[in-house]
């Protein structure tokens, strides 16, 4: 992994579709060797409905997840975990404790979006 601050070009900015997507369901992942859930994200018509796994279960409730918009990329390749494909990377920072915050919107948009 380059050096934080290390220069990239625009291009290869470009090359990672990062969308805007409305989680419409959030499921326990037992398997998991870390604490997860398996969402389920809908980004629009041009990606579609994909899964992920993701590592959030101190900060968020199932509950609090479904209907919340999330960030992740959506261009690369599908990785399985476990028993589980996940075909999207929720996007989030660390926390303090290095638990997972996810990255959001503080407007209305609408699904789908690319981010630029």
């Amino acid at each position: 992994m380059p050096a934080p601050g290390t220069p990239i070009t625009f291009d290869d900015f470009m090359k990672v579709d990062v969308r805007i997507g409305k989680v419409l369901a959030a499921d326990p992942f037992p398997e998991a060797r870390k604490p997860a859930y398996k969402l389920t994200i809908d980004f629009g018509p041009d990606v579609g409905v994909k899964k992920s796994s993701a590592q959030i279960t101190r900060h968020y409730t199932r509950d609090a997840l479904v209907g919340r918009k999330v960030a992740a990329v959506v261009n690369f390749p599908p990785r399985q975990i476990g028993p589980f494909m996940s075909e999207v990377l929720t996007l989030g920072f660390p926390d303090a404790d290095g638990e997972v915050v996810l990255v959001g919107v503080d407007r209305e948009v609408e699904i789908g979006g690319r981010l630029f």
